[in-house]
């Protein structure tokens, strides 16, 4: 099994002692509800060009598509936020086991404002990017943004997430996570989109295309 799965595997095993069943419940219906209205199927696949984007980093300085394509390839990752358990697992797999290879650039990209990914960014020691993508503009562009439903938002505020203020926004929009390797003509030759934010990229599959 992948590092990562595994993982996610003892998180979704420590969640199922910790979290009340209603909690449980609702964060399972807003899966299902998102599978079954089949975002993936609006998402950029291989062959298709990646649109430019204009973002700022942990950094506060402005990063576009352009400027990143400077490496063989480049490796785009959507996450919820740091506020996520899954996200959190799958930024520290992806430092640790890609981030190393010379032969790429990796960008994170959250709906997060600035200060929380600079936060994020010193937590896992990573040198890569993370942009903040404001009302997940360049995630609706993507086909993976969405809105979370009114049954769940009460048990994300009880868990003390409060996401219009880590987003500055007044919308509960986040975007599915999802991956895409670039070659430098910005033409995408791998991705992985799942509207299940439990089940999250497998490494090893992710290194065949670096």
């Amino acid at each position: 099994m992948d590092i990562l799965a595994q993982q996610i595997t003892e998180l979704n095993k420590q969640l199922s002692t910790q979290l009340p069943i209603e909690t449980l419940q609702a964060f399972q219906k807003s899966i299902q509800d998102l599978i079954e209205r089949k975002i993936e199927n609006n998402s950029l696949t291989n062959g298709d060009i990646f649109p430019s984007f204009s973002l700022k980093n942990q950094h506060h300085t402005t990063i576009t598509l352009e400027d990143s394509l400077d490496h063989e390839k480049l490796i785009i990752a959507f996450l919820r936020g740091s506020w996520c358990p899954y996200c959190n697992l799958e930024l520290k797999a992806l430092v640790e086991e890609i981030e190393k290879n010379d032969a790429i650039r990796f960008i994170f990209i959250t709906p997060q404002n600035e200060n929380a990914n600079l936060e994020w960014a010193s937590e896992y020691k990573t040198s890569s990017f993370i942009l903040s993508d404001k009302e997940n503009k360049l995630a609706k562009e993507v086909g993976i943004e969405f809105e979370l439903q009114d049954h769940v938002i009460d048990h994300y505020k009880n868990l003390g997430i409060d996401l219009l203020k880590i987003n500055t926004t007044n919308n509960y929009t986040l975007p599915i996570p999802a991956v895409y390797v670039l070659d430098k003509n910005a033409t995408i030759i791998y991705n992985f989109v799942n509207a299940n934010y439990m089940q999250r990229i497998n490494i090893d599959e992710l290194k065949q295309y670096i």
